[in-house]
C-alpha cells in the first residue's frame, strides 16, 4: 500500500486535478457545475477528478438536495509537509559536505 505522501503526489501530479484543488482552496466550497464552468473539461471529467481527490482525502463533499458541494481539505497536505521537512535535512547535510570538500580543495 502506498504511503500518504506518495498518494498525494500522484493525485496532485495531474494539472487539472491540481487546478481544481487549488480553486477549492482559494475560492471555497463549490458545486460540480461551478467547477465545470471554468475547468475547460466536461462535467463527467470534473466529477472523476473530484472522486480521485476525495479518495486521497483532499476534498470532502456535502450533499444538499440534488447538488453536491465540494470543499478542499488543506490539512490533508500534512504528509507532504513532513516529507518536505525530511528532504530539507537531507539537502542541508549534502551542502555541508560539499562546503567541507570545497574548503579542503582550496
Amino acid at each position: 500500500m502506498p504511503d500518504a505522501a506518495e498518494t498525494l503526489f500522484r493525485t496532485l501530479a495531474d494539472p487539472t486535478r491540481r487546478a481544481i484543488f487549488e480553486r477549492l482552496c482559494r475560492e471555497g466550497e463549490q458545486t460540480v457545475g461551478a467547477l465545470t464552468a471554468r475547468a475547460g473539461i466536461s462535467q463527467p471529467a470534473v466529477s472523476k477528478h473530484l472522486g480521485v481527490l476525495k479518495l486521497a482525502g483532499l476534498v470532502r463533499d456535502r450533499p444538499e438536495g440534488r447538488l453536491t458541494h465540494y470543499s478542499a481539505r488543506p490539512d490533508a497536505l500534512a504528509p507532504l509537509l513532513d516529507w518536505t521537512g525530511s528532504m530539507i535535512g537531507f539537502w542541508e547535510a549534502r551542502f555541508d559536505h560539499l562546503e567541507d570538500l570545497l574548503k579542503r580543495m582550496d
